[in-house]
């Protein structure tokens, strides 16, 4: 069984229909939760459930993004960056507000959960947040051309996998939750 906390989000999933019902149960007499059912959305990440698997996208948080730029319309471009960009050494004029530029390499960075593809050029494009110029700022609009052409790819965790979620221990406040599952209280 895993949990999965954010705020006053959870996601409960596991193998043991029976063990997640009756944790459901503790939870609800405990916090008075309300039960969504299936998994479709979460933080902006869009779950779709079939045979091969589940489906993790951010389609629409993608579709924000590109339109928030004014680019929803732009023509797509196949990658994401220029091969042989030069970007490091670039000496064009300033951004005279930087912010749009570090919301926008901000949000492109939560899109790599889903989009691993993005990595490289958002690695690249986060490492000028502090003085981006406005080659910078074209560097970023091309990421979002290369999303309005495919804003839908995602990750497939396939359901033939032997995937294994790996438990950790985790402090909360004065609560350790430990990898078999036991909750040990520390006053």
């Amino acid at each position: 069984m895993a949990l999965l906390v954010y705020v006053d989000d959870l996601v409960l999933t596991g193998n043991d229909r029976e063990l997640c019902a009756q944790f459901k149960v503790y939870l609800n007499n405990c916090f008075r939760i309300k039960d969504l059912g299936p998994l479709k959305y979460f933080l902006g990440i869009e779950v779709t459930r079939n045979e091969k698997g589940l489906f993790l996208c951010q389609m629409k948080y993608a579709l924000e993004i590109v339109e928030e730029c004014g680019l929803l319309g732009a023509k797509p471009v196949e990658f994401p960056m220029e091969t042989n960009h030069k970007l490091g050494l670039a000496t064009g004029k300033l951004l005279s507000d930087p912010t749009q530029y570090r919301r926008l390499v901000g949000r492109l960075i939560y899109l790599t959960l889903t989009r691993p593809e993005l990595s490289y050029s958002v690695h690249i494009l986060s490492q000028f947040m502090q003085e981006p110029r406005e080659v910078h700022m074209e560097a970023a609009k091309r990421v979002l051309r290369y999303l309005n052409g495919n804003p839908g790819q995602g990750i497939l965790l396939r359901s033939d996998c032997d995937l294994k979620l790996l438990p950790s221990v985790i402090q909360i406040g004065g609560h350790v939750l430990l990898p078999e599952g036991l909750l040990l209280v520390i006053l």
